[in-house]
């Protein structure tokens, strides 16, 4: 069972990833933080050194959140079921979120990227895991010959990750499924996958 530390910790760390989500790292003061997590300042800075520390934190462990929603999203009974399966998860995922918040990683690229040099490196680095993973499969479905084998697998991941990315900007900023929808149905229809 956890102490009550380590459960002030967790509530700091799970409110602030919601913030962070709707506002920005950079636009979340410290007391949007203690009055979310119900604290005071001495406790939040008892688990924390500053925002920034918070901030790390938060996209670390989203990263790992996000392989294993990787891992899991692209499984499939074949490798273009594979990448079907990973285009459904994705919108179901912010279908459920109500396309309110929008991808944590795309959302602190564009605010940190000029500006916070270790924010913009674990973005780099999710985004570039990202990538390679879509690649991977991507190569697996040409390989098979399930889908086009005339462009080259990286770019074609990166393509796809970059459509994703706008899809979900577009759909938050509408709130409204469609604008991801269209973006993987264009995808699927570039990559000329047929489940």
């Amino acid at each position: 069972m956890a102490t009550k530390g380590e459960q002030t910790r967790e509530k700091i760390l799970a409110e602030a990833r919601q913030i962070f989500k709707r506002k920005g790292i950079r636009a979340t003061t410290i007391n949007d933080l203690l009055e979310a997590a119900g604290i005071t300042k001495g406790n939040l800075y008892f688990h924390f050194s500053d925002k920034e520390a918070i901030g790390l934190e938060v996209l670390k462990r989203e990263q790992r959140l996000f392989y294993d929603f990787l891992d899991q999203a692209f499984s499939g009974k074949s490798a273009a079921a594979g990448l079907d399966n990973f285009f459904c998860k994705a919108l179901e995922k912010h279908r459920q979120q109500g396309f309110v918040g929008g991808c944590l990683f795309g959302n602190t690229a564009l605010e940190t990227s000029d500006t916070a040099p270790l924010f913009a490196a674990l973005v780099q680095e999710v985004f570039a895991e990202w990538i390679n993973v879509f690649a991977e499969k991507i190569a697996a479905a040409q390989t098979a010959r399930q889908i086009r084998t005339d462009l080259p697998a990286g770019e074609l991941a990166e393509l796809a990750v970059v459509t994703i990315e706008g899809g979900i900007m577009l759909s938050r900023l509408q709130k409204s499924a469609d604008p991801l929808k269209r973006s993987l149905e264009t995808l699927r229809r570039v990559l000329e996958l047929e489940i």
